[in-house]
């Protein structure tokens, strides 16, 4: 690919993914639909219980689980 090219395929792929991002439908969030009732937000704690402390609860259960079976068999 020579220089001419490649500045063409930037001001193509420049082009396509600004017209994606000015088109995207992300502002239509901000318009209530019927039957929309959001709740309260989430305190701090309850933010970093969620998506923090109970991710690494369930890996450390799973590992547990999974390393059971090995902990039984003793070195022969």
């Amino acid at each position: 690919m020579d220089k001419r090219n490649s500045l063409r395929v930037g001001a193509v792929t420049a082009t396509a993914t600004l017209m994606m991002l000015l088109t995207s439908p992300a502002a239509l969030a901000l318009t209530r639909d019927d039957g929309d009732d959001p709740g309260t937000g989430l305190s701090v704690a309850e933010t970093l219980g969620l998506f923090v402390v109970a991710p690494l609860v369930a890996f450390a259960i799973i590992a547990g689980l999974v390393m059971i079976p090995s902990l039984g068999k003793g070195k022969k």
